[in-house]
Parts: C-alpha cells; sequence; structure tokens
C-alpha cells in the first residue's frame, strides 16, 4: 500500500471524468479549497448518507471557500444515477482503476465485519488553494463525519 499522505504534502494531481463523463482534474481548482473525498460504492447505506450530508453542507462549504469532490471506483454511469436519486450538486469522479485511491492511499487492507479484506478506505483530504494537504484524514465514519469536518474547519 502506498505510505498516507500527510499535511503540508503537495496533493497529488489528477484527471478523472465526472458523472457525465466530462474530464475533471484538481488544477481546475487552483486557488480555491478543495474537499476531496473517497467512499467505497455509490448508492449503498453509508456512501449515500455521507454525499446527501456534503450535499446538504454545500451551501456552507461553498460560503466558506470550499468546493466538493467525491471519488469512488464507480462507472460514471452508475455515479449519474446516483447523482439523479439523491439530488447531489456536487461532481462525483470515477477511478475504477484505482490509480487516483493508489496514490492518496485509500485502497489496501481494512477490517470489515471483524475480517481483513482489500476495498477503499473511506478518507477525506482538504487541499489549501496552493494545493497542498492541509488535513488528511483516514478511516473516516460515514455517518457524523461532514459534522465533524465542519468541526474541524471551524465552520
Amino acid at each position: 500500500m502506498t505510505t498516507r499522505l500527510e499535511a503540508g504534502q503537495a496533493a497529488p494531481t489528477f484527471t478523472l471524468p465526472d458523472q457525465d463523463g466530462n474530464p475533471v482534474s484538481l488544477s481546475d481548482f487552483a486557488g480555491k479549497k478543495v474537499i476531496l473525498y473517497f467512499y467505497p460504492a455509490a448508492s449503498t447505506p453509508g456512501c449515500t448518507k455521507q454525499a446527501c450530508d456534503f450535499r446538504d453542507s454545500l451551501a456552507l462549504l461553498a460560503a466558506s471557500g470550499y468546493v466538493v469532490l467525491g471519488v469512488s471506483k464507480d462507472a460514471p454511469s452508475k455515479l449519474k444515477k446516483f447523482e439523479a436519486n439523491e439530488s447531489i450538486t456536487f461532481p462525483l469522479l470515477s477511478d475504477p482503476e484505482l490509480t487516483v485511491h493508489n496514490v492518496y492511499a485509500t485502497y489496501g487492507e481494512k477490517s470489515m465485519y471483524g475480517k481483513t479484506v482489500m476495498g477503499v478506505i473511506r478518507s477525506t483530504f482538504v487541499i489549501d488553494e496552493s494545493g497542498n494537504i492541509e488535513l488528511p484524514l483516514y478511516n473516516v465514519k460515514a455517518t457524523g463525519h461532514v459534522a465533524s469536518l465542519k468541526g474541524k474547519l471551524g465552520l
């Protein structure tokens, strides 16, 4: 597994397709604060809760200068259905080869129902306007994560 990223490191750059198949690059948001979160699978209960919490907090986050990007291994077509079903109002990025997951160390061994399995490690990264990682958060819980994150950001 790739070494976990730490605060102060440059955020690895990437370009991935969004739910509409359009390329989205981290560099598109240069000069802005980015909340980049990785989740296991669209339309599952925990991932839906987390995405809806980000959606419901988007106005506050945007007013504070943040953009939100979600990343999963789902195909754009599945992300498009997730967007429509849950009224998601931010980009959902597709990384089926796990290229970006691996660079951000968000894919690897994790404990699930008492067993060690390989999978997506639910994680969030706050990236500053200069493109550096301000806050790396690994192994976050779906429920309550957005509220906790807002607290960490002073919002």
